[in-house]
């Protein structure tokens, strides 16, 4: 994990692995969350190098994978564009 550039995971065991490691990862979450995620925000109280990203309604995806879709573009370019 720690060799990868992004880790994006909805598992949380995943994403506590990831994020111990030190290895950038994004978590896309339910509604509700476990509370070790906190119930809002994009940032991790435990984890600086953690993005969560939220359901806005239990059982809607939507909105959630719309965010990754838009942030995983601008993270690919902007990773691009700096090299």
């Amino acid at each position: 994990m720690s060799s990868l550039d992004l880790v994006i995971t909805s598992d949380t065991s995943i994403a506590h692995l990831a994020a111990a490691l030190g290895a950038p990862v994004w978590v896309v979450l339910s509604r509700p969350c476990d509370w070790r995620w906190g119930q809002d925000g994009e940032r991790s109280a435990f984890y600086p190098n953690a993005r969560l990203l939220r359901q806005r309604d239990p059982g809607d995806w939507s909105g959630a994978m719309d965010e990754l879709a838009v942030a995983l573009e601008v993270w690919w370019f902007r990773d691009r564009r700096d090299a």
